[in-house]
């Protein structure tokens, strides 16, 4: 008779701690790197929400169903630590994770503040949020609820869009959110990244652009670098909108563009970064009805994996 121990660890576990070996990837509950559900936050370290939100998009919806299926893709990878740490990220964290977030659709004008006040809760028990998009409108109530307990902070973010179209009048649009979000000093732009960029858009305020052609150009060792030297000691949020990879490696978003990052070349630049002030991060505008073979939410999950390390690598390891 089989082992079965850690079968279905997303109700099972009694520690968020460690991870779960011997639990066939093909089967169990789909909690993100098969981390126990639960609402719990006493010493735990992160909750990995999903924000099931597309209303804010633009092209093609969709990004609602990118939460469950980054959380599918995960469990692929969930078998051993990320590559090539040499920690387990599950071994210095306590993660759990806290479910869906589940707004009211039908009234949009809640969306914003709901959105913020849940997060709100998550951050006052001490719990740094990895949110599982969802559009990229998603990151704007969470950087708000970031932003008034811990100030102005750096964004890095990455996208094939810079997402800081003005408007004169707010709406729900995930490609005007970083806008408001200068506006309302909820980030300081000059110091804040974007990197990947490959659209038009000539307002680019006060933000330090390492566009897709500096990176083809220079490198993610040198991008990283550059991205470390802007955000400084400065706490950071790290917002990572998957269409920052070129569609041969990210075919299922939204908004899609040709010219882009390759998944290697974003993991190695977000290694790169390993040192900055994390207080938050996401994935977001995984669209998964316009995905190839999963390949999407499978860069979606190893990247929502790679921000785990760059948390952990802030923290001793466990006294033994």
């Amino acid at each position: 008779m089989s082992d079965r121990k850690g079968w279905d660890n997303a109700f099972t576990a009694t520690s968020p701690l460690g991870t779960v070996k011997g639990s066939p990837s093909y089967a169990g509950a789909l909690s993100f790197m098969r981390r126990k559900y639960s609402r719990d936050l006493e010493g735990v370290d992160v909750a990995v929400v999903g924000i099931p939100l597309d209303t804010a998009t633009t092209h093609r919806p969709g990004a609602r169903f990118g939460p469950r299926a980054i959380r599918a893709a995960s469990t692929g990878i969930s078998w051993e630590r990320p590559w090539p740490w040499d920690f387990d990220p599950l071994d210095r964290l306590a993660v759990i994770d806290y479910g869906d977030c589940e707004f009211d659709y039908g009234r949009p004008e809640t969306i914003v503040p709901f959105i913020e006040e849940y997060y709100g809760s998550i951050l006052d028990a001490g719990v740094t949020p990895l949110t599982l998009g969802g559009d990229h409108f998603a990151t704007y109530p969470v950087l708000k609820a970031c932003a008034a307990r811990h100030g102005p902070l750096s964004l890095v973010h990455f996208d094939a869009h810079s997402d800081t179209w003005s408007e004169d009048r707010q709406r729900l649009d995930h490609g005007t959110m970083f806008y408001h979000a200068v506006r309302e000093g909820l980030v300081d732009d000059s110091r804040s990244v974007q990197i990947g960029l490959r659209t038009t858009n000539d307002a680019t305020l006060g933000f330090n652009i390492l566009d897709a052609r500096r990176v083809h150009r220079d490198g993610p060792e040198s991008v990283a670098a550059e991205a470390r030297r802007i955000v400084g000691d400065n706490k950071v949020y790290l917002t990572f909108d998957i269409d920052c990879l070129d569609p041969s490696c990210a075919p299922g978003t939204g908004t899609p563009v040709c010219g882009g990052l390759s998944t290697h070349q974003a993991l190695e630049i977000v290694r790169g970064l390993a040192g900055i002030r994390l207080i938050g991060m996401d994935v977001v505008e995984v669209a998964p009805a316009y995905d190839v073979g999963e390949i999407t939410a499978l860069a979606g999950a190893t990247l929502a994996a790679e921000f785990l390390c760059l948390l952990a690598a802030r923290r001793e390891a466990p006294a033994t």
